[in-house]
């Protein structure tokens, strides 16, 4: 199977959101979860209050069975919506949130790059919003401390 047979099967299983549904979704409780790396949200901007968590940790951040879990994940029932830059990398991370059981999982269509595309907010903190690390909060976040776990 190459990589666009295995994204189509990867979005099967999603409800994936527009720009603005997703925001509508985190306006109403729902959180954003931004995957990009750190070059991409510099180069372009970030969503206010969107969680940063690296793709790397992103399955140990949002399992609420994990040690390694933020705060926000709090049950399998939580609504996440992953973001990338355009929308595919999300896809496939939200699928595997899925698999490990997270199943109201989805992702943004057409990404952060969608997402400026239809003038939805952002904005651009200098330096960018550090990855969130096992326990962090959003404050304790944006104090840089080292993300170590997982």
């Amino acid at each position: 199977m190459g990589i666009d047979e295995y994204l189509r099967a990867a979005r099967m299983g999603l409800h994936r959101l527009t720009p603005r549904q997703a925001w509508a979704a985190v306006t109403s409780g729902s959180y954003l979860v931004d995957t990009r790396p750190e070059f991409q949200r510099r180069r372009d901007g970030e969503v206010p209050g969107a969680i940063v968590v690296e793709r790397n940790h992103l399955e140990w951040r949002l399992d609420p069975r994990c040690a390694a879990r933020i705060p926000e994940a709090t049950s399998t029932d939580v609504h996440w919506i992953v973001l990338c830059d355009e929308g595919y990398s999300s896809s496939l991370a939200a699928a595997a949130l899925r698999r490990i059981g997270l199943a109201d999982a989805t992702d943004v269509i057409g990404g952060f790059q969608a997402w400026l595309a239809a003038g939805l907010p952002s904005l651009r903190p200098s330096p960018p919003t550090p990855p969130r690390g096992p326990g962090q909060s959003a404050i304790t976040s944006a104090t840089g401390s080292p993300d170590t776990a997982g």
